[in-house]
């Protein structure tokens, strides 16, 4: 059994549906031996799927990238996902996807004639508190020393992990990666920079994973009339940034008023994330 898991939750494993604590997978599956596979996770709030044609597309990108074929439609993932949501009884919840190149023997090479691993449980969302969306996160830089394709959502999360256990044992909420001098992304999450009211975006290219958020931050951006820029970003400019702040499927949009150990700005959330907190809400009220 697994502890602080709902052990008799439904998830799918390869076509069937199974309590979690009965779901088994070989110890020789590629996921588990070289963590060759990817996964993707759609949020719903109230039962009801939020950008999941987004997630969907980039989880069949994250695919072809690594040259799997499920033979899943998108009818077939979309299916899916509303089917666990309807299974799961949740109203805000996680969905989330992990497709593997299956199971067989150890060797590095593409295997022959593998059968893919698919699978999907749902896990409980809680959104972020007041106290996150008002006062704000903390956050530390540190070099990004990850793999360079980043693009792909990739079950290979190691430094990703590292990079989080750096802000744990930091006593901050999360980090902020630099390559080469330049921001891509924090931990698990997409960074955003505001200098001089104008909304700045790390370059989406294979340093970064893009998330299904990036695009949403866009469209609020030019509904509330923030200007938006894509452009490499220096520490520099980090360092003396007006606003700072951070999306994710979890996370949604939040602050972060603190970085480095100094306040950001005036060390309070600013008006350029109210504009798009308010935006995102209002999104997400429409569903």
């Amino acid at each position: 059994m697994i502890p602080d898991v709902d052990n008799d939750s439904i998830v799918y494993l390869n076509g069937q549906y199974v309590r979690l604590g009965d779901a088994k997978i070989s110890v020789l599956d590629r996921g588990f031996i070289f963590g060759d596979g990817i996964y993707d996770v759609v949020p719903a709030y109230q039962g009801k799927p939020f950008r999941m044609e987004g997630h969907l597309a980039r989880l069949e990108r994250s695919l072809t990238a690594i040259g799997i074929d499920t033979g899943m439609t998108r009818d077939n993932w979309r299916a899916l996902v509303t089917d666990m949501i309807a299974r799961s009884g949740l109203g805000d919840c996680m969905v989330y996807i992990q497709v593997t190149r299956g199971v067989a023997r150890r060797d590095h090479a593409f295997p022959e004639n593998a059968q893919p691993t698919i699978f999907c449980m749902v896990s409980p969302f809680t959104r972020p508190d007041a106290t996150k969306r008002e006062k704000g996160l903390s956050a530390v830089g540190i070099p990004d020393i990850r793999w360079l394709r980043c693009e792909v959502k990739s079950v290979s999360l190691l430094g990703n992990v590292l990079a989080k256990q750096q802000a744990v044992e930091a006593g901050v909420d999360d980090v902020l990666q630099f390559r080469d001098g330049f921001l891509s992304e924090g931990s698990s999450c997409n960074i955003w920079v505001v200098r001089n009211g104008v909304l700045l975006a790390p370059p989406r290219n294979n340093l970064i994973l893009e998330g299904i958020r990036y695009g949403l931050i866009e469209e609020l951006a030019a509904a509330a009339n923030v200007p938006f820029e894509v452009r490499a970003i220096s520490e520099a400019e980090v360092d003396t940034a007006d606003e700072l702040m951070l999306t994710s499927a979890t996370k949604e949009i939040l602050p972060i008023t603190r970085y480095n150990a100094r306040p950001v700005g005036k060390g309070v959330a600013g008006p350029v994330y109210a504009a798009l907190r308010a935006g995102y809400d209002k999104v997400i009220a429409a569903l």
